[in-house]
């Protein structure tokens, strides 16, 4: 098979780039209506022969294609003129290939929203001859810039590890700065939740009215939850990447969509990919409920404890009774940093995974978190060593102000695991 026709067989539509890895482009793109779409990883010489002799209609184009597209293309959008990189190509009905840059336009349409929503005001009103700190020098980084310029006429500073502006006079020189926004990929899966920029200066930055982050995967990345910690208005990418999805669907299907599918496609998705957490005392019962929610929402169960012995070898009790219960936090620590970063699974954790808090981050980067809160003379200590040595009143005395303060729903239990799961599916709108 020559590269014109690698990858996309039959379909009119597809996503380019060198390494894909995980994508929602075509969950996205269905529910826009710009299907069959498909995923079509390339090297650097099959690029140019894919994009001139190809039979798509529509590609979209991520790292490190974007600029090479613009190249390629015999028409260019006034925004890939400026930029020289182009994230959408379509092909015309004369056969011209068509270059434009749809990412500019999901930016500016997720930081409308942000700014509305969040915080309360138009781009304009809040950012109109204020510094914006953007994090990064690359392809996203120069559209962000675009649109803030163009859009709501703020002063970007671009700060990068090379640049004129760095890391290490970040706070010392755009204190001032109103609102910080990621273009780099730190922070990305598989390497979340690390930040960009650490909490303390982040906590520095005392001109901050919020923060954003064009990574979409995890759900809250590091930077997101540091922020949500500090009490500013934050969030991650998957809005701007529905926006510029709409956008570039436009453009395939020659018509106008209603804006509103960015928000019930990012629902949808979010959805979709968020695990459910459940957590709670020891014997509360979230293996049982993980079972039957998992069923009912036709997704994998990942119970912490059965994937610590299939890893180690050794049952949690074991390795509490010797080893010690220091040992056992540690190695479930990287089963929830395994585990915790992936989408769409219903996890069930041990009743003490809220012990160590860099848990937290871990399991609601990409989670919501659920309180399974059943009476303390309902719960059995039966094959729980730390029930059994503790006691469960102890426990619940050490745990439960914990567990309330990581869960975003709890849920009184109802007496059947059935019955949990259907009332926990209900909660979180599922």
């Amino acid at each position: 098979m020559g590269a014109a026709e690698k990858g996309l067989g039959d379909a009119p539509y597809g996503l380019v780039g060198r390494r894909l890895g995980h994508s929602w482009s075509a969950q996205i793109h269905e529910r826009l209506g710009s299907a069959p779409y498909r995923l079509v990883e390339l090297e650097p010489d099959e690029l140019a022969p894919f994009v001139r002799q190809g039979s798509w209609r529509g590609l979209n184009v991520t790292i490190p294609y974007k600029r090479e597209a613009a190249r390629l293309a015999d028409v260019r959008s006034a925004a890939v003129e400026r930029l020289g990189a182009a994230n959408t190509l379509v092909r015309a009905e004369d056969g011209s290939i068509v270059a434009e840059n749809t990412d500019v336009l999901g930016f500016a349409w997720m930081l409308s929203r942000f700014c509305r929503e969040r915080i309360g005001a138009s781009p304009r009103e809040l950012l109109e001859g204020e510094k914006v700190i953007v994090l990064g020098s690359g392809g996203a980084s120069q559209a962000v810039v675009d649109a803030l310029s163009n859009t709501v006429g703020a002063e970007s500073v671009v700060i990068s590890r090379s640049g004129t502006e760095t890391y290490d006079t970040l706070v010392e020189r755009h204190a001032d700065a109103v609102l910080l926004v990621n273009t780099t990929p730190v922070g990305m899966f598989p390497e979340c939740p690390a930040s960009p920029v650490p909490e303390g200066d982040l906590a520095a930055l005392g001109g901050l009215r919020g923060v954003l982050d064009v990574v979409y995967n995890p759900t809250r990345t590091g930077l997101v939850l540091a922020a949500e910690r500090l009490g500013l208005p934050a969030e991650s990418g998957l809005a701007m990447l529905v926006a510029q999805a709409l956008y570039a669907s436009e453009l395939f299907q020659g018509r106008d969509l209603d804006d509103s599918l960015v928000t019930e496609v990012e629902r949808q998705i979010a959805g979709q990919a968020e695990n459910v957490v459940l957590i709670g005392m020891p014997g509360a019962g979230k293996t049982s409920c993980g079972r039957e929610l998992a069923r009912l929402l036709g997704r994998p169960l990942v119970d912490l404890d059965d994937a610590l012995k299939i890893e180690f070898g050794r049952s949690p009790a074991q390795i509490i009774e010797q080893d010690g219960e220091a040992s056992f936090r540690t190695l479930e620590t990287e089963v929830v940093r395994r585990y915790g970063a992936r989408s769409g699974l219903v996890i069930a954790c041990g009743g003490g995974v809220v012990t160590r808090p860099e848990n937290h981050d871990l399991l609601r980067q990409n989670g919501r978190i659920v309180l399974l809160d059943r009476p303390l003379d309902e719960l059995s200590s039966d094959g729980r060593p730390m029930s059994r040595a503790r006691g469960v009143e102890r426990l619940a005395a050490e745990r439960m102000g914990l567990y309330r303060a990581w869960a975003d729903v709890t849920l009184r239990c109802t007496g059947s695991a059935a019955g949990d799961a259907a009332a926990v599916r209900e909660l979180l709108g599922l």
